[in-house]
């Protein structure tokens, strides 16, 4: 192993070692979310969500797009999903997935709401 592939792989670490960006991680595992859905889910402001995002989209592993004035973010590695699985697996924890609902007013969650039958924010 080069050291620079050691120096990448480290980064890679450093951006894993916060639990709300493995958090952030989990929630993108379903799809697509924007930042007031990732905030509505976590229960966290604005500002430290987007601290957090900031640093996943430097390290690579997540994207963003602009779709007028929300922004939805994506896993660009789904790789790293096998990685926080084995990570689970290692700590022994219960692997059974959790199911997140959380409503927040983006155009996104509430269609999905309305196609569910849920209440929405209209």
């Amino acid at each position: 192993m080069t050291s620079t592939t050691a120096t990448k792989q480290a980064r890679l670490f450093k951006a894993l070692m916060h639990p709300i960006r493995i958090k952030i991680l989990d929630i993108l595992r379903e799809g697509e979310a924007c930042v007031c859905h990732i905030e509505a889910v976590l229960g966290l402001r604005q500002a430290y969500v987007s601290q957090q995002l900031a640093v996943l989209r430097k390290s690579g592993l997540i994207t963003d797009r602009r779709d007028g004035s929300n922004i939805y973010y994506r896993i660009t590695q789904p790789e790293i999903l096998a990685i926080l699985d084995l990570a689970q697996t290692i700590v022994g924890e219960d692997t059974s997935a959790e199911t997140i609902t959380a409503l927040c007013s983006c155009p996104r969650c509430t269609t999905i709401s309305r196609t569910r039958g849920e209440a929405s924010y209209d």
